[in-house]
């Protein structure tokens, strides 16, 4: 009985191998399944069990393997920190919500000549909306002398003075005059006469642009419709905005358009072009006016008599006054006039210059235009930068363009300004 229980162990075990090679070798035939493969078969599952454990062994007495640093590399690699070492160029920056909306600015969605809205309405829309007259104008190149003509004929159905506006004295009748210029050169405009007291004005005037004809097809031709009040700011009734790329230019041809209202309520008062120089050794700070351009008309028949007065205040004291002569007939005078004014180098840091443009009248009082200060109280960046510019070069001419401000304005702004007459 024990021989046969071992026996039946060893078929057993030997069932057991079989088992195991069946996965790898195929299988034994009656004639194979000798006694001695029987043996050779469970040496080998012996010598591979002895093999597989000391492998075991090894692996558990070896020191620690690199292979375990590569785990957090990995998880580091996968992570969601991966961004972060990305280059900073390739990336997007967030922007907040809030800043996002702050970026908008009003004035472009603002309802103007140039937006999507007044854009997508005819004239006769247009004109119903507003309610502020049409313009009548032509525009022609010529190719031989590379200049556009532009002819202002007539306005219509203007309507009449704001009834806000308590310094007018005649609320029924405006008193009409066309600016126009070609965008984005505000500067160099040209101006027709005043029309008195009617809301239907004829103009019929010329006004030549010297451009080259691509430059021309790349402007848009702005008019700027304004009422002359004598008495206060002159009042922009209303404008016309037209692309030259979408007409002929060179066939040229008429052009009825209704006015929009404009964002710019009030008209510029001009611009003063000044040169200044400081001599220390001398001390001696000499003022040129050069020229001015586009003044504020002041006369309804003769355009204005435009002058310059020039005022030295040293601290808030009023030292010197001095004046140019008086430009007939015209809003883009030359002066071409020097001054001279003895300041010390101690007083230069004190000094401030003020000068305030008027036009001449021989019934009263000459009307204000605009002024501006230069100096220790100056009445803006532009101004102050000009007086920077003098101190650090000296016996150098500093010459620069200003545009002129109100007299509410300066007074405002600078204190040198309400030292002054």
């Amino acid at each position: 009985m024990r021989v046969n229980d071992k026996n039946e162990d060893k078929d057993g075990d030997s069932d057991k191998d079989g088992d195991n090679n069946t996965a790898t070798d195929p299988p034994m035939t009656p004639q194979d399944a000798s006694p001695d493969c029987r043996r050779s078969s469970s040496d080998t599952s012996r010598s591979t069990y002895s093999l597989t454990r000391r492998v075991s062994s090894l692996e558990s007495r070896r020191p620690s393997s690199p292979l375990i640093d590569i785990k957090p590399i990995e998880f580091w690699a996968m992570g969601s920190k991966k961004e972060a070492v990305q280059p900073a160029v390739l990336r997007k920056p967030y922007v907040p919500a809030d800043d996002y909306f702050h970026k908008f600015e009003p004035r472009l969605y603002s309802v103007d000549s140039s937006s999507d809205d007044v854009d997508s309405l005819t004239d006769e829309e247009i004109l119903s909306r507003y309610q502020l007259g049409m313009l009548h104008f032509s525009t022609q190149y010529d190719l031989l002398h590379n200049h556009l003509t532009v002819r202002v004929i007539e306005a219509r159905d203007l309507p009449p003075p704001l009834a806000c506006d308590s310094s007018r004295q005649d609320m029924a009748h405006s008193n009409p005059y066309v600016k126009m210029s070609l965008l984005p050169d505000q500067k160099n405009s040209r101006q027709t006469g005043v029309k008195r007291k009617t809301q239907n004005p004829v103009f019929e005037e010329r006004y030549t642009f010297d451009i080259p004809f691509l430059e021309a097809q790349r402007r848009t031709l702005l008019f700027s419709v304004v009422d002359f009040d004598k008495f206060s700011r002159h009042c922009v009734i209303g404008k016309v905005a037209m692309s030259l790329c979408d007409v002929d230019l060179v066939r040229g041809g008429h052009w009825w358009k209704a006015l929009v209202p404009s964002s710019q309520n009030e008209v510029e008062l001009g611009e003063l072009l000044l040169s200044l120089n400081y001599l220390p050794s001398a001390g001696r700070l000499n003022v040129d006016i050069i020229r001015a351009k586009q003044l504020l008309q002041t006369d309804m028949s003769q355009g204005s008599d435009p002058f310059v007065k020039i005022q030295l205040v040293t601290g808030l004291k009023l030292v010197k006054t001095k004046k140019t002569s008086c430009m007939r007939g015209t809003i883009d005078p030359f002066f071409n006039e020097s001054f001279s004014f003895r300041v010390t180098q101690d007083d230069l840091q004190d000094a401030s210059l003020v000068f305030t443009v008027y036009g001449h009248n021989m019934k009263s009082s000459n009307d204000f235009v605009g002024r501006i200060v230069i100096g220790q109280y100056s009445t803006g960046p532009p101004e102050s930068s000009h007086w920077r510019h003098l101190l650090t070069s000296h016996r150098t001419p500093v010459e620069q363009w200003h545009s002129l401000r109100s007299r509410a304005e300066c007074d405002r702004v600078s204190p040198a300004s309400l030292e002054v007459t």
